[in-house]
């Protein structure tokens, strides 16, 4: 059998354009993709990433090459670790001919907890995500951030009240620019610690009476939420620069209350 013959496909993308700009982000989004991330602790759990991979498109490029953006995560198929994220971030930039990038994972994160009476086991799910990032003339760096459902009280209401307060859950997101490696779960503590109490996949009646009286004896409003997880993001050296948000569902109104805060360390 005769090999097909050759044909020529001509690379318009690596054409010339004459408008001269420059595009600070160009290529994929949304990309759903299977991955193994290790966490601080060296176990590997699996999870579904949405991706988002961008890079720098110099001002005489026509167009980026978007499937080497796919090529580059199925030629990785092992466990992502921190590290390995910036060895991808430099294959892309490489690969792309890019001098500035930026790779956007989020992807749920399931943590297993014991409850406080019973010590029943459960997994709960936060959102969590990592961004790579490399600017021109820049050291690349990595913010890691997690979403984490808890309980607040609200101490007006318990103080003018007679008896009971209304509380709520709320999603408290910490985003960390990181000088070294930091696990994902030690976000996640310093959230729940500084709620009003912490919220669970599995509670028995006695779980139950103990995080009702938690909460009670820990009243928070969402200023105080804020505060006291930056007080704790601000005295930790592997930190760089941080936010810290929180978003109240309440349960009196239908509207959220909101507080968000964010510096950086020295």
């Amino acid at each position: 059998m005769n090999a097909p013959e050759k044909i020529f496909l001509p690379d318009v993308q690596s054409s010339p354009d004459s408008r001269l700009l420059a595009i600070q982000n160009v290529g994929v989004k949304g990309l759903r993709y299977p991955l193994q991330f290790q966490a601080a602790d060296g176990t590997v759990q699996a999870t579904v990433a949405t991706i988002e991979m961008t890079v720098g498109l110099s001002a005489e490029v026509k167009g980026t090459h978007m499937s080497r953006f796919v090529e580059l995560l199925e030629a990785r198929r092992g466990v992502v670790s921190q590290d390995g994220l910036f060895r991808l971030l430099e294959e892309m930039l490489m690969r792309l001919e890019a001098r500035s990038g930026r790779i956007v994972m989020r992807f749920p994160w399931f943590i297993s907890k014991t409850a406080p009476v019973s010590g029943v086991d459960s997994l709960l799910d936060y959102d969590a995500a990592f961004i790579v990032d490399k600017q021109e003339g820049c050291y690349p760096s990595l913010t890691v951030e997690i979403t984490a459902p808890v309980t607040s009280l609200c101490p007006c209401s318990k103080k003018i009240s007679d008896y009971g307060a209304h509380n709520q859950r709320s999603h408290i997101t910490l985003s960390a620019r990181l000088r070294a490696q930091m696990g994902l779960e030690e976000l996640v503590r310093m959230a729940e610690e500084e709620a009003s109490c912490e919220v669970f996949g599995l509670l028995k009646r006695p779980d139950e009476k103990w995080v009702t009286e938690r909460a009670y004896d820990n009243p928070k409003f969402v200023e105080d939420l804020v505060r006291d997880i930056a007080l704790r993001l601000m005295k930790e050296s592997r930190i760089e620069s941080w936010r810290v948000v929180s978003e109240n569902f309440e349960s009196i109104h239908n509207h959220s209350a909101y507080a968000e805060l964010s510096g950086s360390n020295a």
